[in-house]
């Protein structure tokens, strides 16, 4: 049986909500860190960068991606360029992660939650806002 269209768009009005509003709150401390934590935060995602004004900006990028994707991605305003854009912080995220993963049993707890962002941001890529969107006609 087939849900009534309304009920999928509630359904990613709450998605989108709920993880944009997560990921706010993951953007906000990070911001707090200021130039010496956006520093630290791409050194740990991307270690081969030069530390100085090159890593500072990448971790720049990864933090206002975060808080002002998340406040956008809540919104449903430039869904797929939010979504593409958190895709690729997640990516990088799990990258990072996974060399410390030591057996299956150890995945989910030291890199699942970056891969399992990963696959929502890209199925929500390709699935648009729905209609509860700002700007959105009904």
């Amino acid at each position: 049986m087939n849900a009534p269209s309304y009920q999928k768009d509630l359904g990613l009005l709450i998605l989108r909500i709920g993880i944009g509003a997560m990921f706010v709150l993951h953007g906000l401390p990070k911001l707090m860190g200021g130039p010496d934590g956006w520093e630290g935060l791409a050194q740990f995602g991307l270690p081969f960068l030069p530390e100085g004004m090159i890593s500072i900006a990448f971790g720049f990028a990864a933090m206002a991606t975060e808080l002002a994707g998340g406040l956008l991605l809540a919104l449903g305003k430039f869904h797929r360029i939010v979504c593409a854009s958190l895709a690729g912080v997640m990516l990088v995220a799990f990258t990072s992660k996974i060399s410390g993963v030591s057996g299956i049993g150890d995945f989910a707890k030291t890199a699942g939650w970056p891969l399992e962002l990963l696959i929502v941001f890209v199925a929500l890529f390709f699935i648009g806002p729905g209609r509860y969107a700002l700007g959105k006609k009904s």
